[in-house]
């Protein structure tokens, strides 16, 4: 089942695949003409009669104002064009992720998490009518431009950004590789607005990274939740294992969901599915039951079973929300770092005959104790702001193409000794003072463990 986050990637970032049909209700059976008509038998028939007349009140209005508009209007406009642009403020008007894609958006929606494509690499949220940054993707041109989680973009090639929908504006700063975008943003905080040109390319979509912190202590980073996160971070274990098998084996995780903006359900919780062996991940809860889910762990051969702290920040979002609240609830995990987003809603993809897409919000998610993460985020058990490296450090989490998983290795890389893999987690505890609190926390959660049992 493939489910859809993003907050603006596809699949469903964040949704359930299952799929939503209205039930036809029966015919009246015909009365005849000189009697009464029937009391109405129970209180839902009751309701059906007296929504009735106001649905066609609301129809009619409707068609009135297209009319007006179509006969008097500045400008002439299609009647398509009418009524595209109504059923997308309808949809506007509801929540800042539903929305209509015609059929080009939802052909570049669907790309996002299973093919190549081209754009800046940032997740965005619709928030008070302002277009925010919800998370730039690392390894992407947004990411080494300096966009930051909460900053508000203001204009798109000089258009404003209040003009437009959410999947305009993701349609707008997408692109062919190679051409450049101008976007005009504001800093959190910051009084002044900032020109940011930034070039498109294609958008990396390995999503998983692992570096050696400390001798069987390992960073994980999940950039992402697309087609095969969970697969890269199973790889990932499998090498790190591997690596350190020598010398004991794996000690500890730092499972690292900073700036991760979500992506696909399914891969959220099959990603939870690996440090757990039962209970419950995830509830789906709409207003329809078949909209309704429980999502649970089963053990597996290869579960993880070492310590685990997991890194959060305020763009964490929707998949990496439901992977955190489960670890955290589940008591498999400790949560260090800030609050994440706050997305807790749960998008379905629903394809239209012409080739377009409706992306509506059908249910809420629910973490194991019963918790909506919905506008408030996931709290840390362990609250920590991140300390910016020092002005020359450009590289915010250090992280080189060297890092990648897989990457195109050179005779050079092949000879990396294990000195040279030291020095590289050395050199990130350095610059990250989060994931030095992280480290220290993973390498002390047997000895807290023991000290709760007793």
């Amino acid at each position: 089942m493939r489910v859809f986050g993003l907050c603006c990637l596809l699949g469903l970032l964040i949704c359930c695949g299952i799929d939503v049909a209205d039930a036809a209700a029966p015919a009246p059976a015909p009365t005849p003409a000189p009697a009464p008509a029937p009391a109405p038998a129970d209180g839902a028939q009751k309701a059906a009669v007296k929504v009735n007349p106001s649905k066609f009140e609301a129809l009619k209005r409707f068609s009135q104002v297209l009319d007006l508009v179509e006969r008097f209007y500045v400008r002439d406009v299609g009647q398509g064009d009418l009524i595209n642009g109504a059923v997308k403020g309808m949809l506007q008007g509801l929540d800042p992720h539903s929305t209509l894609m015609n059929a080009e958006e939802y052909k570049e929606m669907q790309q996002s998490t299973s093919g190549e494509f081209f754009g800046v690499g940032i997740e965005i949220s619709l928030e008070n009518n302002q277009v925010v940054v919800v998370a730039p993707i690392e390894d992407t041109p947004a990411y080494r431009a300096g966009l930051l989680t909460g900053d508000i973009i203001v204009s798109i090639n000089g258009q404003p950004t209040q003009e437009l929908s959410l999947q305009e504006v993701v349609s707008r700063i997408r692109g062919p590789k190679g051409t450049e975008v101008e976007l005009v943003i504001i800093h959190k905080e910051a009084k002044s607005a900032q020109t940011v040109r930034i070039v498109r390319d294609a958008i990396p979509l390995i999503s998983v990274k692992s570096k050696q912190l400390e001798e069987g202590y390992y960073w994980m980073r999940l950039t992402r939740f697309s087609e095969r996160t969970t697969e890269e971070l199973r790889h990932a274990i499998v090498a790190a294992e591997k690596d350190c098998k020598a010398s004991g084996g794996m000690k500890g995780i730092v499972l690292d969901l900073r700036s991760n903006p979500g992506g696909l359900l399914d891969q959220a919780t099959s990603v939870a599915d690996i440090f757990l062996h039962e209970g419950v991940i995830v509830s789906i809860k709409g207003r329809l039951d078949v909209t309704d889910h429980v999502y649970t762990a089963n053990a597996q051969d290869d579960d993880v079973k070492v310590p685990v702290v997991v890194l959060i920040n305020a763009g964490s979002a929707s998949a990496s929300e439901i992977v955190a609240g489960a670890l955290r609830d589940q008591k498999r995990a400790l949560l260090v770092g800030e609050r994440s987003f706050g997305k807790g809603s749960v998008q379905k993809i629903i394809p239209l005959a012409d080739g377009s897409g409706l992306k509506l919000t059908v249910a809420l998610y629910y973490t194991p104790n019963g918790s909506s993460i919905q506008a408030e985020g996931i709290q840390p058990d362990l609250e920590a702001a991140f300390e910016p490296p020092k002005p020359e450090d450009k590289d915010r989490f250090l992280v080189r193409e060297q890092n990648l998983n897989r990457h195109l290795e050179t005779k050079k890389d092949k000879k990396k000794t294990d000195k040279d893999k030291k020095d590289e987690g050395k050199e990130q505890l350095a610059r990250d003072s989060q994931l030095r609190l992280a480290l220290q926390m993973v390498k002390n959660l047997p000895k807290i463990s023991e000290l709760h049992s007793n």
